[in-house]
C-alpha cells in the first residue's frame, strides 16, 4: 500500500466519482437546491425571451406608421424587455446566495472529513508525509471540490439546456439553416475544447505536483531553521528551493502556452459561426424573408449563446484542473491504515490497569527483526523499567501498547483484554505517555498543559503545573502562563519541553502511565525534583519506564534487560546487579563517565 508517495502518474480522463462522492452532500439541503434550480430556469426564460422582444421592440419602431397612439406599444415592450434583464440577474443571484450555503457546507463536511482520515491513518503514514505538500493537496482539494459543485451544476448543464433552447427556437422561426450553424458549431467547440483541454491537463498536474514539492521544500526549511543556521546552508536551502521553483515556471509556462492554444481556437470557432449566422440573416432580410428585428433578435441570441459557451469553456477548463486537484485527495481518502478497529470494537474497560506482553514479535520489515517472542508483565501499580543500547527494541515497546503498530506475533492484554479487540479510543485515553521527544503547539504554556486534558479547569491544570515543578519557572517569565512557546516549543528548552510534558501528562491522570526517557533533557537537581513527583504520582497507577539513566529507574519494581529485542535479564536493581550481567555493565559504565565529569 502507497504511504505518503503521491507522485504516481496521473489519470487522463475525469474521474466522474468525483460527482458521485458530493451527491450526497447536495442532497443535505435539498430544499435549497431545489430552490437555485427553480430561479436557475426563471433566469434561462428570461435570457432567451430577452431577444424576441428586443425583436418585437425593433419591429414596432421600424413600423412607418409608428405615431403618438402607437407609441405606447415599444414602450410597454421595452419595459418587459428591461425587466427581462433584471430578472436574469436577480435570479442568478438568488440562485448564488441559495446555493452558497450547500457549498460552503459541503467544503466543511469535506475539509472535516479528510481532516479526521488523516488522523486516523497509521504511524508509518505519517513517518513518510510531506507536510507542505499534504497541504496544498488538501486546500486544493477543497477548494476544487466547491468550484465543481457550483459550475457544473450551474453552468455546464444549464448552458447546454439554453444551446437547445435556441436552436429550437431558430428552427422554428427562421429554418433550419440557423439551427444547423448552432448546432454544428456548439458541436465542434464543445469537441475542440474537451480535446484540447485533455491535452494541457498533464500542464495543470505538473504546476501541482511543482508547487507543492516547492512548499514541501521551504516549510521542511523553515521547521529545521537552526540546523540550516548551525551548518550555514542557508545557500544550499535557497538552491534546493529555487530547483523546485524552477520546475514550477516551466510548467507555468507550458500550461501558458496551451492555455493560449485552447482559447485561440474556441476564438475562432466563434468568430466563424457568429459570421455564419449574420452572413445568413443579411440574406434572409435582402430577400425580404426576414425583417430588420428578426435580424437583431439572430444577433441578440448569438450574443447570449456564446459569452455562455465561452464561459463554458473556460468552465470545463477549471474543471479538469479541479479534477486533478481533487485526485490527490481522493489518494488520500483511498488510503487505508494498516492499524483498524474491529467492527463494533468495544472499549477497553480498566479494573485494575494489569498490562502483558505474551511473547511478542515485531518487525517493521521481515528482514530486521526488532522484538523476538518478548513476554512481560506490569502488575497492578507496579513500576516495571526497561533499559539496553539504542536500537534493542524500548521505544518500540511503547507504540505497540498506543497500538501504533500491530505485533508481528503474540499479543498485549489490559486487565486480560487484547489491546488489538478494543477501540484505539479507549485503549490511548487509558495511557499517559511523557515522551523522549516532546512537541508543543504554538500556544502558551498554560493551554499547552491543558491539551493533557482539554476539559480541565484553569485549577486542575495549575496544580499539574505545580505537581510538574514548572512553577517557578512560569513565574520567571514576563508574561507567566500565557507566555506563547512558538512553533513546535523552540522558545522553549528541551528540559523545559519535558516538564510542560510531565504536567501535561499529570493532568490526564490515566491509570498507566509511560516515561519514555522522560528526564533525559533535565540536569541532575530538576530531575531529582521531577522524580520525586513521578514517584509521587505514579502511586496506584501502573507505570512503564523507557530508561537510559540508570539512576533514574533504581527504585523500579522490575527491571527488564532488552538486547537485540531480546529479554536478556530481569529483577529488581539488587537483583540485576548481584548477576553480574549486561545490567551490571551498564551500571559500571555509567558510574565512571558520571565519576569523569569534572
Amino acid at each position: 500500500m502507497r504511504h505518503g508517495n503521491f507522485d504516481d502518474q496521473p489519470q487522463t480522463r475525469i474521474n466522474w466519482r468525483t460527482v458521485a462522492f458530493i451527491w450526497p452532500y447536495l442532497m443535505e439541503y435539498k430544499q435549497r437546491v431545489a430552490v437555485a434550480l427553480l430561479c436557475l430556469v426563471f433566469a434561462k426564460i428570461a435570457n432567451v425571451a430577452g431577444p424576441y422582444l428586443l425583436k418585437l421592440v425593433v419591429d414596432a419602431l421600424n413600423t412607418e406608421t409608428v405615431g403618438t397612439a402607437l407609441a405606447v406599444i415599444p414602450i410597454a415592450l421595452i419595459l418587459i424587455y428591461g425587466f427581462a434583464r433584471f430578472s436574469n440577474v436577480i435570479m442568478g443571484e438568488i440562485r448564488d446566495s441559495v446555493f452558497g450555503r450547500v457549498t460552503e457546507h459541503a467544503m466543511r463536511r469535506i475539509g472535516l472529513q479528510v481532516f479526521q482520515h488523516i488522523h486516523a491513518l497509521d504511524l508509518d503514514f505519517h513517518l513518510n508525509r510531506r507536510t507542505g505538500g499534504l497541504a496544498r493537496d488538501i486546500e486544493r482539494g477543497t477548494t476544487g471540490i466547491s468550484f465543481l459543485m457550483r459550475f457544473f451544476v450551474f453552468n455546464i448543464f444549464p448552458t447546454l439546456i439554453e444551446v437547445t433552447m435556441i436552436a429550437g427556437i431558430l428552427f422554428y422561426n427562421y429554418g433550419a439553416g440557423f439551427a444547423i450553424i448552432i448546432l454544428l458549431s456548439v458541436s465542434v467547440y464543445i469537441a475542440y475544447s474537451i480535446i484540447a483541454t485533455e491535452r494541457r491537463t498533464q500542464y495543470v498536474r505538473e504546476v501541482n505536483l511543482a508547487d507543492s514539492a516547492s512548499n514541501t521544500r521551504a516549510i521542511d526549511s523553515l521547521l529545521n531553521y537552526e540546523t540550516v543556521k548551525y551548518f550555514t546552508n542557508e545557500q544550499f536551502e535557497a538552491e534546493r528551493y529555487d530547483q523546485g521553483l524552477r520546475r514550477w515556471e516551466s510548467a507555468r509556462r507550458n500550461n501558458r502556452l496551451s492555455l493560449f492554444a485552447l482559447n485561440g481556437g474556441q476564438a475562432l470557432i466563434i468568430a466563424a459561426a457568429t459570421t455564419a449566422m449574420i452572413w445568413l440573416a443579411a440574406s434572409e432580410v435582402s430577400k425580404g424573408n426576414m425583417s430588420i428585428g428578426d435580424f437583431v433578435a439572430v444577433n441578440s441570441y448569438m450574443m447570449i449563446l456564446f459569452i455562455p459557451l465561452s464561459f463554458l469553456g473556460f468552465v470545463y477548463r477549471e474543471i479538469k484542473g479541479s479534477m486533478a486537484n481533487i485526485e490527490k485527495m481522493f489518494e488520500l481518502l483511498s488510503i487505508q491504515p494498516k492499524v483498524a478497529d474491529l467492527d463494533n470494537a468495544p472499549p477497553l474497560q480498566i479494573s485494575q490497569g494489569a498490562v502483558c506482553f505474551n511473547n511478542v514479535s515485531f518487525d517493521y520489515h521481515s528482514d530486521r527483526k526488532i522484538l523476538k517472542a518478548v513476554t512481560l508483565s506490569i502488575k497492578p501499580g507496579q513500576k516495571l523499567a526497561v533499559v539496553g543500547a539504542s536500537g534493542a527494541g524500548k521505544s518500540t515497546l511503547v507504540k505497540l501498547l498506543f497500538r501504533f503498530y500491530d505485533t508481528t506475533a503474540g499479543t498485549i492484554t489490559i486487565d486480560g483484554q487484547d489491546i488489538s479487540r478494543v477501540s484505539q479510543l479507549s485503549l490511548r485515553q487509558a495511557i499517559g505517555i511523557v515522551p523522549q521527544d516532546t512537541v508543543l503547539f504554538n500556544d502558551t504554556i498554560f493551554e499547552n498543559v491543558r491539551y493533557g486534558q482539554p476539559s480541565a479547569s484553569d485549577t486542575e491544570v495549575e496544580q499539574a503545573i505545580e505537581l510538574a515543578h514548572l512553577d517557578e519557572f512560569i513565574q520567571q517569565l514576563p508574561e507567566g502562563r500565557h507566555t506563547h512557546v512558538g512553533e513546535r516549543g523552540l522558545k522553549l528548552s528541551g528540559g523545559e519541553k519535558q516538564r510542560v510534558a510531565i504536567a501535561r501528562t499529570l493532568l490526564k491522570r490515566a491509570p498507566i502511565l509511560v516515561f519514555d526517557e522522560a528526564t533525559s533533557s533535565l540536569d541532575s537537581k530538576s530531575e531529582q525534583a521531577i522524580l520525586a513527583a513521578i514517584r509521587e504520582i505514579s502511586q496506584n497507577h501502573t507505570s512503564l519506564v523507557i530508561a537510559h539513566r540508570l539512576s533514574t529507574i533504581v527504585d523500579a519494581d522490575i527491571i527488564v534487560v532488552l538486547d537485540r529485542g531480546e529479554i536478556v535479564e530481569q529483577g529488581n536493581h539488587q537483583q540485576l546487579l548481584d548477576i553480574g550481567g549486561h545490567y551490571a555493565d551498564l551500571w559500571v559504565n555509567q558510574k565512571k563517565r558520571q565519576s569523569a565529569k569534572p
